[in-house]
This record gives C-alpha cells, structure tokens and sequence, in this order.
C-alpha cells in the first residue's frame, strides 16, 4: 500500500479536521435555530386562556383556530401568530414607530427620521382613544396571547433565532403596536407626496407646454397655484433617498361575477392585492372559528382579526383607490424663529417634538418633528440639509383618529351586504374599492375612505400654508363615494383604473394605474359564460400584454420608418411574431419591456437631477401619452424637442436593445423574458450576508406575467419581480365551506418550518390550495390550555 508524504498527510488530516469543525458547527446551527421553530402538535399551556383552544395547521401551514369564546380566539390568534411570525411582527412595530435604528443600527437612521416625521403612532394613540370598548378589548386579548408566547420563549431560550443575530429581545407587545402597523399599511398604499414634490420643481425649471406635459392632467386654478409656486420655490433637488418612497403603484386586482354568469348559478369572487414580495409574506392566512363567528382568510402580522376572506355567508375583497390623500403646502418659516410659521398674516408657533433617535452601535442622533397647523414639516425627510427660505408640510388623513380594525372585527360577523356595507364606515384610512359577495346572489362594489374636499386647488401642486383659502373643508360624504349593487352587466371588476366617470361631482385623484389590467378582466368577464372558480383562477394568471396592444405596431413603425428594422431585423421580427403574452420563456417580452422603460428616460434623464427623477410619478402614464399625441399627430414640446416621435422610440429602441444584448449576448433568439424577469422573496435579514441570503431567500425563479398583466409581477430596473400578487383570493358563493388562497413564499417566517417556502412554485404556476371552514381541516394538532 502506497504511503502518503507526510506534508500530504497533514494536509489532509487539517482538512479532515476543518471539514468535522464545519460540519459540527452547521450541526450546531441547525439545533440552535430549529429550538425556536413553532411547536404545532401536542399540547401548550397558555395560561390567559380561559378555556382550551384547539389549532390545526393544515397542509400548507394555515392555523385553524377553534375557541369557545371570541376572548380566547383572539388570544389565540396572538400566540399562533407570534409563534410564526414574532420577528416580522417585531420589525414592522418598529418600521412604523421609527424605532428600527436602535436595532438595526445608522442605516436606519433616514427611515426612523420619516417615521417620527408621520409619527404613525402618535395618530394610532388618537385612533385608539376613538376606539369603542369592544375593539380595545380585542386588542387588549390579542396582545395577551403575543405576550404569552414572547414570555415563554424568552424562559425557555426559543426566541426565533434573528433576535439572537441582532441581539435584542422584543418588548412587550400592545393595543398601539397593533394599530401603529395598520397605519403604516396606510403608508404603504396612500402616497401622492413625492409626485406633488415633483411637479413643484417642474414648474419652476420649465415653462408652457412642457411644463404642462408633466402632469397627468393639468391642474384646477393652474395659474394662481402655479404662481404661488414659483413665488415660493422650495428647494427639492438634493440628497432624496428614493428607498423611502413605496412602489408607485401598490394595487391590486378584485373582481365579482353574477349568478347569472356562473355554473353554479351562484356569485364567483377574486382578489390579489398587489405588494411587496417578501420573505415571509405580509400577509398570513389563519381561519377563526367560535360560537360568535366563523371567518378566514388574510391579516397582517400583528393584527387581529381578518382583512380580507369570507365566512359561511359573504365573501369580500379589495383593491387600492389611490386618491389624493395627502397634499403638500408652502410653509413661510419666521426668519427670526425657525419654529413659527406664517398664516392669514400672523405668525404662528408649530409644535416642536424631541425624537431622539436611539442607535445600535453608535451615538443617539438628536431629531426633532415639526408639525403646523396643516401637518409635519417634510423637507429635511427630503434633503440633508434645506436651506433658507420656503420648506413644505404634509396634511394626510391617516394622521387623524381613524377605526379601521372596529370595521374588520364587524365586518367578520356581517351576513349580508347591508351589515357589511355599515361596517365600511369606519373604514377610514387607506381608501380601497371593496368588491363583495353573498350567498343570496348579491354582488356589490364601494369605495370607502377618507378622501378630503379642498377649498380650492385639487390637489396636484403644492399650494400656501399661510393662505386660509387653502385646505380641507371635509371629507366627501360616504353615501356619495362611487357604489355599486347588482349591475346589469353582471360582474364588476377594479384594478386601480379609473372608478368614476365625467359627471362625477368630486375630485379622488387624476393619477390613475394604467387601464391594462381592468380592460383584460373586463374583457375576458364579459365575454365569459358558465364561469368556474378554475376560470377565476386563470384569470388570475393571464399574462396578455395589452398595453403592447396599443403600441407595438406603432412603434415598429417607428423603427421601419427610421431604418432601425433592417439593422435589429431579428429582435423586430421577433415583435412582429408575438402573440402579446408575457410569457417567461419568450424573448419579445424582454424586447417589449426594456424598450418601454427607456422611453422616458430617453426623453427626461438628462433634464432633471438623478433624484428629481426618481420622484417623478406616473413616467409611462407620461410618456404613452405622447406617444398617444404624437402618432395621433400632434406631437407635443417634449417630442417636437426630441426630433419627432419616431427618432425618440428609435433611440430608445437601440439602448434597450443594447442593453439586453451586453447581459444576454447577440442573439436575439436566445433572449428570454424569464432570464431577467425573476421572482425573489426577500428576507430582511437575508442582505446582510450571502451565506444568510443563500439560506432565508429562495432561489430566483423565472416567472411570467409583468406590473400591466392581469398576473401582476411588477419589477425593478434590474429585472428582480418584487411586487406583485402577494395573496392570490378566490371564493364561490355556492360553498363557502371552502375557497382557494396562494400566500407566497409561505406561511411560516421560520426557516426550519416546511412552510417557509413551500408557495413559491405554486405563486409561479398557479398552483392553489383549498382552505376549509366547515371543521373537516386535517394536520398538524395542537392544544392551548390554561
């Protein structure tokens, strides 16, 4: 037998050794992060409860919780929630609070400035002191069962394993952690800020036509508040940071159908709203059973209650209206006293709030939130430093005392459209379009929120703080938002397209989603007959561009009339073969795709500051437009400017083009839309390392659809699919024992839980599951006794 040299021999020996100490400590990490999974069989002694709670978790991890008592059932939710999702739950309190930075350390800073700027939990203290004794109750029995689990776990040493990466404890949890999450929902799906911020600089860097270009439509008294502008120039361009503002377009797509059009004879509903993709989900689906009630369906981490779902009679969904609920004023800060601002000629004090900011690993940071008369000073969430002279203020309805959780926690026990309608009064903040069934055949549709009436202006610039002819005069009234019940052509469908039409007496918004999704399901509903719930579900993976319905011809036009189709003969064939799907293994999406992102920078890049752009909203919704005009024949100043529509969709063309090419390589015929397009669900503790990304975040995954099919995988510049459908809703009224859910990734935000990932192919395939109510859930058991 041959000897090995000794210099092998220790190599090989070291390397053995490195191979035993890395195993061993992979070992180790797995028992030590798997002691904090959730327990989900057996029996738990939770001492708040007054009687035993049975929790079963079924084949894709959702909890059915049966109690005897709502006290218990909430308490229960709390516990079940916390034992899945306690680290979610944690981050968002704290995201909303502007507290992150204590744990997260100075990269949290800009965020915790925004968040005590709102001051997101200051107006939840307010809505919880409007509050009624039942909801507070419910809060009150919610934050039991949490602080149940937190208290176990921390004796047992079972925190969930990104506490001890962070190394922190989580505090108690409260009524005001709850509603402080519902408010940054409000957050999430309510802002118009940064495009009035926008249009400010726009007005005072160009004039007359281009100017007005630069609106979705030009705004009510433009001179006067144009004037008042330009009077009061705000400084804007700066250090933005872009990350604070959400997606532009946080929608969704819901639709009902009538008995009439169905195979049942009974109402068919859909719903996916549109958010972030994140590991884990932001929504988790759960179903509550007591004698008092018996619903299911999706709620936040932290929240009680169901949001979105049915019970055993109706079945409701939503959509985001995206009014106007948020506008920005010109304050005149006193020379002599930065802290008091003019109005109606006098001088008045804002009130001034110490918010340091605590940070991990560095120096407390000093910050103080200034509100007026008309809301918080936001110009130095804007830029480091504003400099002398007009700054700008927010007035937005989610400040105010709202009641959102009391119309859940109503509209969970509704039976007909009547109680449920009743419920949505409460319902303040955000303002969504509610899509509604029930078992006696009706279908119904309301907007609800509240959506401000202003003196004058109609909110697209910013207009005087000091001038009282300014501001909000109410709210328009709830008996006048648009509704429908029962429409002849028997579906009603929203996908934040315009809801109103001309004769409609009030202003919600001119910055509507772009029309493509709502035309898709409208035109595939109202051609539909015998409809199925496997109808619903596909429908809700259609992937027909029709926003390249509109334009492609003309644009390849445009490349045959400037000579650009004989030099990019492949890609431009591949065009002209497409059958306008968006399909993840096509490579005309790709082409389509990149090319309608660089139109507008094509257009405005080289106009604006690189963060001036990034707060210009609506830059397709702007750009299609002229190209609209433009083939029409009535090019407008910008593409007069450019040289004529067909060389601006020309250049375009050739930077996408070129663009793809570099990433992909020269042949057209390789391209593929997936090999950009990837779905990922981050974690937010996966970026902090490779090794930790490779291990929270699933692997990328081509995937179909894109932001203007009716599969919404919206995407980043880089082709990451983040935003989309994170809940995936269909309900048939003629058994409510049951409905059909995908909650990507998964339920669990455990790593070691089977459900931590397990939606991901079925998010990508259209793969749902079947959730019950009538008691027959079959899996994992678990006991909750005093």
């Amino acid at each position: 037998m041959r000897k090995w040299p000794k210099w092998l021999r220790f190599v090989l020996y070291a390397a053995g050794v490195a191979v035993i100490l890395g195993v061993a400590a992979l070992i180790f990490i797995n028992i030590y992060i798997g002691r904090s999974a959730p327990v989900t069989e057996g029996e738990l002694r939770v001492p708040v409860l007054e009687s035993g709670v049975t929790v079963v978790r079924d084949s894709k991890g959702v909890p059915h919780i049966r109690a005897e008592s709502d006290a218990d059932l909430y308490r229960a939710q709390g516990y079940v929630q916390a034992q899945d999702r306690l680290f979610q739950m944690d981050l968002a309190r704290r995201q909303a609070s502007g507290t992150l930075a204590e744990v997260v350390g100075e990269a949290a800073v800009p965020s915790d400035k925004l968040f005590r700027t709102f001051s997101l939990r200051h107006a939840a203290e307010q809505s919880h002191e409007a509050y009624g004794e039942k909801a507070k109750q419910v809060l009150g029995w919610f934050a039991e069962g949490v602080n149940a689990y937190i208290g176990q776990a921390k004796e047992d040493g079972k925190l969930p394993y990104e506490f001890s990466l962070l190394g922190y404890e989580p505090e108690e949890w409260t009524p005001l952690d709850s509603l402080t999450i519902g408010k940054f929902m409000a957050y999430d799906l309510g802002g118009n800020w940064q495009a009035l911020a926008f249009r400010h600089w726009a007005v005072n860097h160009f004039d007359g036509e281009k100017m007005e270009e630069l609106f979705i439509q030009y705004p009510e008294d433009a001179s006067s508040v144009i004037e008042a502008n330009r009077e009061n120039p705000v400084q804007i361009a700066g250090a933005f940071d872009a990350s604070l503002i959400p997606p532009e377009f946080n929608g969704s797509n819901n639709w009902v159908v009538s008995g009439d059009k169905t195979a049942s004879g009974k109402p068919l509903l859909a719903d996916d709203p549109h958010l972030g993709l994140t590991t884990p989900s932001i929504w988790y689906e759960m179903h509550l059973e007591s004698p008092e009630q018996n619903v299911a369906g999706v709620i936040f981490g932290g929240v009680p209650g169901i949001i979105l779902g049915h019970n055993e009679n109706i079945a409701w969904g939503v959509t985001n209206v995206g009014p106007d609920v948020q506008d920005l004023y010109i304050e005149q800060p006193n020379p002599k006293d930065p802290t008091q601002f003019l109005y109606d000629g006098q001088w008045e004090q804002a009130d001034v709030r110490d918010e340091p900011i605590r940070v991990k690993d560095g120096e407390t940071v000093e910050f103080h939130a200034v509100t007026t008369r008309r809301g918080p000073i936001i110009s130095n969430l804007l830029l480091e430093e504003t400099g002398p002279g007009a700054v700008l203020s927010m007035q937005w309805t989610a400040l105010e005392p709202t009641r959102e959780l009391e119309a859940v926690l109503t509209y969970n026990k509704a039976s007909n459209w009547q109680e449920f309608e009743k419920a949505l009064e409460n319902f303040n903040a955000p303002a969504q379009n509610f899509v509604f069934a029930s078992k006696d055949g009706t279908i119904a549709y309301k907007a609800n929120g509240n959506i401000p009436i202003r003196k004058k202006g109609d909110g697209q610039l910013p207009v005087p703080a000091y001038s009282p002819e300014y501001g909000w005069e109410g709210y328009i009234p709830y008996e006048e938002l648009p509704a429908s019940v029962n429409p002849e052509e028997g579906f009603i469908a929203t996908a934040n397209n315009r809801v109103i039409g001309e004769d409609y007496p009030y202003h919600i918004t001119d910055f509507w989603a772009q029309p493509y999704r709502y035309e898709r399901i409208a035109e595939v509903l109202r051609e539909g007959d015998d409809l199925t719930p496997e109808d619903m579900m596909a429908l809700q993976m259609d992937v027909k561009n029709l926003h390249a319905q509109e334009f492609l011809d003309e644009m390849i036009g445009s490349l045959q009339a400037t000579g650009a189709a004989e030099e990019y003969a492949s890609a431009v064939r591949i065009l002209e073969e497409w059958e306008l799907e968006d399909d993840k293994d096509l490579g005309a999406p790709l082409i389509f795709h990149r090319w309608i992102q660089q139109l507008p920078r094509t257009m405005f890049r080289s106009s604006m500051p690189d963060d001036v752009y990034s707060l210009m909203t609506g830059k397709n919704h702007i750009s299609d437009e002229m190209m609209r005009q433009a083939y029409a024949g009535n090019p407008g100043a910008w593409v007069t400017g450019y040289g004529g529509v067909d060389a601006w969709v020309k250049d375009s063309f050739k930077r996408a083009i070129m663009s793809i090419a570099d990433a992909y390589g020269d042949d057209a015929d390789n391209w593929k839309w997936g090999d950009y397009h990837q779905l990922v669900f981050p974690h937010p503790v996966g970026g902090a390392s490779p090794i930790l990304e490779q291990y929270l975040n699933p692997p990328s995954t081509p995937v179909s659809g894109s932001h203007i099919t009716v599969q919404a995988a919206g995407f980043n510049h880089d082709g990451t699919a983040d935003h989309g459908a994170s809940w995936r809703f269909v309900a048939d009224l003629s058994d409510l024992s049951r409905a059909w859910h995908i909650v990507g990734p998964g339920q669990s935000g455990h790593v070691k839980s089977d459900w931590f990932h397990d939606q991901v192919e079925d998010w990508v395939n259209g793969d749902y599951h079947e959730t019950r109510i009538d008691g027959t859930a079959e899996g994992d058991e678990l006991k909750l006794v005093p």
